[in-house]
């Protein structure tokens, strides 16, 4: 098992959530996190929540599609917590509708957070993440990626994307020492999915943010020798 406590990771989209259900979890196994997001009032509510691990916590404010702005965002979480080990690429958006219904411009607007987002988190995280010796990302797409369906074209695209995105990623990165794992969850409920009308009326059904930042934290305790490439995860509830 991996010693997680200590290490030092970045969380997109920690300021409620999945990503913030992340963050708490790891901060509960010694991590020093920090987190991003478009909302300071809740980022920095869940830094709060984080200090109360003992661990050290800190936030940037930065729009991941904006590639000079998450430069500038990296670096100054980098600096607050001494270096970047782990990368969570969480941070996404859900617009639904059908493909003819759905302008040019909103499906620009999902792939600009989806796609490019981890692309431009991702490539300015690298260099902290190789010189750490012992780097880790974790991409999150979603099954709607592994097979898209009827009034969820552009998001279901975007996190397709991402997977191969991620799949590359881990080809070119593993001889840095830095592991790259694609997780497709199915249907969390987070407040994405039961605005959007995924959960059916019964968000207890369906996964809940603390099970799959569960899963994370497991996946990143598995012995340094270990990669799991690909990880999908789904509710017991059909």
């Amino acid at each position: 098992m991996t010693e997680l406590k200590g290490k030092k990771a970045i969380v997109t989209g920690g300021g409620r959530g999945l990503g913030k259900a992340v963050a708490l979890a790891l901060a509960s196994a010694g991590v020093h996190v920090g987190v991003s997001g478009q909302n300071e009032a809740n980022l920095k509510s869940t830094v709060e929540e984080l200090r109360q691990y003992g661990v050290e916590a800190s936030y940037a404010v930065f729009n991941i599609a904006e590639a000079t702005t998450v430069n500038q965002g990296v670096e100054t979480l980098a600096a607050s917590l001494g270096g970047i080990d782990i990368l969570i690429n969480n941070a996404g958006v859900g617009q639904f509708g059908k493909i003819l219904d759905m302008s040019a411009a909103d499906f620009h607007k999902v792939f600009d957070i989806n796609f490019f987002g981890v692309y431009h988190v991702a490539r300015a995280a690298y260099p902290y993440l190789k010189s750490s010796g012992q780097g880790d990302v974790i991409n999150v797409a979603s099954t709607a990626g592994l097979k898209g369906g009827a009034g969820m074209s552009a998001y279901a695209a975007s996190k397709a994307a991402v997977i191969s995105l991620s799949q590359s990623m881990m080809a070119e990165w593993r001889k840095d020492d830095i592991r790259v794992v694609t997780l497709t969850p199915s249907t969390i409920a987070t407040d994405m999915s039961i605005q959007g009308g995924l959960t059916d009326g019964n968000p207890e059904k369906v996964l809940q943010p603390e099970d799959f930042a569960q899963w994370v934290l497991d996946i990143l305790k598995m012995n340094r020798r270990a990669l799991i490439a690909n990880g999908s995860i789904f509710s017991t509830n059909p």
